[in-house]
């Protein structure tokens, strides 16, 4: 009996390296394509009822609202804003308009992309938005669907992301690529429902930082 225990142990402890192998490898294919839809241009997003930005990186917020200004939907929602932050301000740098606030909620409420969809949620019901536009980070985008997908049932989604070089492509970027991929694993299956900060509070700093 006892001799037969290192040769079970040794089963056990190949088996569990096996299996880390094979995740590892899942993994990694994953990732690969995330890489590649992360990095990659998609065609200008159709007409839609609304616009929603999620806050936490450059680009976002001025992309978002040049489309408002381009005649790409009637209402956006700024999803995230912090606290100090007008939309004067908001105008300025994107370089529209001010007279476009009477179209744009900031939503001062969400802190984590569980938020945001919460969020958009209520906001897109009290506009009856059928269709929305989704900008934030390329790299941001898979999760950000899926938690908007949840949460906007027989809403229509069209991506319009801002792609990780027009972001400032800065240092640790692969690393943070890496995270993202993760997290947007565990939105899918619905994990991000388990995460202490992903119900609404209020944020706090004149700049959205959540980082998605």
């Amino acid at each position: 009996m006892s001799a037969g225990r290192p040769s079970f142990r040794r089963l056990a402890v190949s088996a569990s390296l096996a299996l880390a192998s094979v995740l590892a490898l899942l993994w990694s294919a994953g990732f690969a394509m995330f890489l590649r839809a992360a990095l990659t241009e998609r065609p200008p997003p159709p007409r839609a009822d609304g616009i929603v930005a999620l806050t936490g990186g450059a680009g976002r917020v001025e992309t978002a609202l040049r489309l408002l200004a381009d005649g790409q939907a009637e209402q956006l929602l700024i999803s995230g804003v912090g606290g100090a932050a007008e939309f004067s301000a908001l105008a300025h740098r994107a370089g529209v308009d001010p007279a476009l606030g009477s179209r744009v909620t900031l939503g001062r409420a969400a802190a984590s992309t569980r938020g945001n969809a919460t969020e958009t949620a209520d906001w897109a019901r009290e506009k009856k938005i059928r269709s929305l536009i989704v900008v934030t980070a390329g790299y941001h985008m898979p999760r950000a669907l899926a938690e908007l997908g949840r949460a906007l049932p027989g809403v229509a989604l069209y991506p319009a992301p801002v792609l990780p070089s027009r972001e400032g492509g800065e240092p640790g970027m692969l690393r943070r690529l890496a995270g993202e991929y993760t997290k947007f694993l565990a939105a899918e299956v619905g994990l991000s429902a388990f995460d202490p900060h992903g119900s609404l509070h209020p944020q706090r700093g004149a700049e959205p930082a959540h980082g998605g």
